[in-house]
């Protein structure tokens, strides 16, 4: 049983194999000089089609946050002053720590400098003791 059906498989094959050959034989067509051409460019217009309409909906989905955020901030004014002051002042009070932060790394700058030098040189001495001629 098993032996038939895949003989019967592989007759079916072999039919449609020479059923196929035949067919292209009695039918073929010459193909146009510029056809492979006129299809890469169809593939690259489709290609590109798809990219546009992607960053077209990137820049919908980029517009539609900016004008949630807009009227989202107008209601904040209107509704809750209170709270639009106390974010006022958080800002302005980020904005002078993160200066001190900023002038405090510039001064502490040089040290890490030359502690990043003094460190460099002790690892480049230990890794050429213990390597010696083998690393040059």
């Amino acid at each position: 049983m098993l032996f038939e059906s895949i003989s019967m498989s592989v007759i079916k094959k072999d039919k449609f194999n020479i059923m196929l050959s035949h067919a292209l034989q009695e039918h073929s067509e010459p193909v146009p000089a510029d056809f492979t051409d006129r299809m890469s460019r169809r593939i690259r217009e489709a290609e590109e089609q798809k990219v546009l309409a992607r960053v077209v909906m990137q820049e919908r989905l980029a517009l539609a946050g900016c004008i949630v955020l807009g009227i989202m901030i107008v209601f904040s004014v209107a509704f809750f002053p209170s709270v639009v002051a106390n974010f006022k002042e958080l800002v302005e009070t980020s904005i002078r720590q993160a200066t001190q932060t900023i002038n405090t790394i510039q001064y502490g700058l040089y040290l890490y400098a030359v502690f990043t030098g003094i460190f460099g040189f002790a690892v480049y001495g230990f890794v050429d003791l213990l390597v010696g001629d083998r690393w040059r």
